[in-house]
């Protein structure tokens, strides 16, 4: 059954990517840089890139922005996942999930915790969601996290979660 879904799932997806960040600007922000390659050469499209400050009002306006204003089905932060002070990207896109995909964060942080960083993982607060009929993955900031989770989780599912999240839409989007 899962290889139907699959088989049946779009070949490319088109793809918003966010750089949650106070310091990091285009030139020197390698994990948005990477996510966006990664996506590229695995044939998707990327409609959008930006970097916001790690504040919660800009991450949810940048948000519904690209909601409301592009075709992104999926959008994929970056950075702000952590415990400090600064991190607030779980705080701000949280309240706008109509649904949580609490996998992706649990998968991500036993892979983390397995293949890079052991027990600091348990510091990551990766989560993922769906948000007016778009996915959105937040994973943390780090350009070896950022591969980890798209290569082993994003990537591989990416057609798979966009075909759920819209079989029943019928261009009602």
């Amino acid at each position: 059954m899962l290889e139907e879904h699959r088989r049946n799932a779009k070949e490319s997806v088109i793809c918003a990517v966010m750089t949650v960040s106070d310091t990091r600007t285009k030139d020197t922000d390698k994990s948005g840089k990477l996510i966006v390659d990664l996506l590229q050469e695995a044939g998707n499209e990327v409609c959008h890139y930006q970097i916001v400050p790690d504040e919660k009002a800009a991450i949810q306006e940048a948000i519904e922005v690209i909601i409301s204003d592009t075709y992104a089905e999926v959008l994929i932060l970056n950075g702000g996942t952590g415990i400090s002070f600064r991190d607030v990207t779980v705080e701000a896109i949280q309240p706008l999930f109509t649904k949580e995909i609490p996998g992706f964060g649990e998968l991500f942080r036993i892979l983390s915790y397995q293949l890079d960083i052991g027990s600091a993982s348990m510091l990551s607060r990766a989560v993922a969601g769906v948000v007016n009929h778009r996915v959105i993955f937040a994973t943390p900031g780090s350009t070896k996290a950022v591969k980890l989770a798209m290569e082993k989780l994003i990537l591989p599912e990416l057609s798979h979660v966009v075909r759920e999240v819209s079989k029943d839409l019928n261009g009602k989007r």
